[in-house]
């Protein structure tokens, strides 16, 4: 079957010997899949792309050209294609939730390795203690800027600093703790801490105070607004606080 092609694209891409441009390497393969046939060319020294600049009057490569019209660098492709651009300065719940998720798989993971079977009575104590670990993990990666966010509206941090930097030790530990099933007299009260502490500050700043904050759940660096499924999080881990504590008392 012959292949229907949409026109012929120029790029100009840097693809020097020490660098190769991704985003250049990206319009080319989105062009040929998009149908078009592409005219490669490569900017392979300094020279060649400062004087490519100079000439076309633009400011970064790679730059596309389709007929006679100027498109510009990927992103711009994928708006002239009417695909979807991310907008990297606005809110999403993504992080935390692909988090929740692939916590789920871990949790499915361990239990299959653990009893030989996927639903195991402990999947949903796995599952959420993983969350936990992964949670603090990615606020592990930059303590400094975890807290900053973090004072925004926690209230025990705010009027105690020190907690916004021990904060993500704790969750961590407390979710190790949990998902081995060691040191519950230490892991329930630490969950029950955070998660009481957070529900509350996260309710005030949200539902009383009516703030538009992001959450410092995924670590300092990501647009995750501040909001219900922050509260959830908490919620989740006062429950798993509770439910630890009552299984060591009954046991």
């Amino acid at each position: 079957m012959a292949t229907t092609t949409r026109g012929t694209a120029r790029v100009y891409r840097m693809n020097m010997t020490k660098h190769r441009c991704p985003f250049g390497v990206k319009t080319v393969d989105l062009l040929k899949r998009k149908g078009f046939e592409v005219e490669d060319h490569w900017l392979t020294t300094r020279e060649e792309i400062d004087a490519f600049k100079a000439r076309e009057n633009v400011k970064t490569t790679p730059q596309t050209y389709i007929g006679d019209e100027r498109i510009g660098g990927y992103e711009e492709v994928r708006k002239h294609l009417g695909l979807r651009v991310r907008d990297p300065n606005a809110t999403t719940y993504r992080p935390v939730l692909m988090i929740f998720a692939v916590a789920f798989l871990i949790g499915l993971a361990v239990s299959w390795a653990a009893t030989g079977t996927l639903m195991a009575p402990r999947l949903p104590e796995y599952a959420i203690a993983t969350a936990m670990v992964l949670l603090g993990l990615q606020k592990l990666q930059d303590v400094q800027s975890f807290s900053t966010m973090f004072i925004n509206y926690d209230l025990l941090a705010q009027r105690y600093v020190p907690y916004a930097y021990a904060y993500p030790y704790i969750e961590t530990l407390a979710g190790l703790l949990m998902l081995a099933g060691a040191l519950i007299w230490l892991a329930a009260p630490l969950a029950l801490l955070a998660g009481g502490v957070g529900a509350v500050s996260v309710f005030k700043a949200v539902y009383i105070d009516k703030r538009e904050l992001k959450c410092a759940c995924v670590g300092g660096g990501k647009n995750v607004p501040l909001g219900f499924v922050s509260l959830t999080e908490n919620l989740v881990m006062i429950g798993m606080g509770l439910w630890m504590g009552l299984r060591l008392l009954a046991g």
